[in-house]
């Protein structure tokens, strides 16, 4: 009726200790390839759990080691939420994202609101309109808006609007752009 083994405490800290070993040390491994939050090691650890030991565990104490390995990470200072906020959030923004976009994506890595609004803030600090520059950025890489021939412009227009808008920019940064004449981008361009 009952599994006797599964009852028994003795014969389960070494399977419990294994657990630990082996989840620990797939964290270090983990850390070692990327840079993560705290939320994605969570969810490594468990799906590794889920695939490689497929263990008969209760899902709360699965978690709680998982939880007691991130905080000994953290502890240790190889995790910390606020250096991966502003490390991710420069490196969006430099590609092009906008506030909106960059606010969203380090929402979904599980980083904690008041670390993406430092990360923002420090942004914010640093340019002077920092959506703006990063929808300049958008129009050179995908040549669009001052960057088309003048003759296709207007043809575009619509289309152009919608690439600035996915990507996270107002309507009013957007049209702002699209009216600039390409010497004007181009000069504008030059000083980013």
């Amino acid at each position: 009726m009952y599994n006797i083994k599964a009852m028994d405490p003795i014969s389960n800290k070494k399977e419990f200790d294994d657990l630990t070993v082996n989840l620990r040390d797939l964290a270090y491994s983990y850390l070692a390839k990327y840079n993560p939050s705290k939320q994605q090691v969570k969810t490594y650890l468990l799906k590794k759990y889920l695939t490689k030991f497929q263990g008969s565990r209760q899902k709360k104490e699965v978690t709680e080691i998982i939880d007691s390995i991130v905080s000994n990470l953290e502890k240790r200072h190889f995790l910390n939420d606020s250096l991966y906020s502003d490390s991710k959030a420069r490196m969006l923004f430099r590609r092009g994202y906008s506030l909106n976009k960059i606010r969203y994506s380090l929402k979904s890595k599980g980083i904690e609101q008041r670390n993406i609004q430092h990360s923002l803030e420090k942004i914010k600090n640093e340019k002077s309109d920092p959506d703006f520059v990063s929808a300049m950025k958008i129009c050179k890489k995908k040549r669009i808006g001052p960057m088309r021939p003048d003759t296709n412009r207007e043809l575009f227009y619509k289309k152009d609007i919608g690439i600035l808008a996915r990507s996270g920019f107002t309507y009013e940064i957007s049209k702002k752009i699209l009216n600039m004449t390409q010497k004007e981008f181009n000069k504008l361009i030059k000083l980013i």
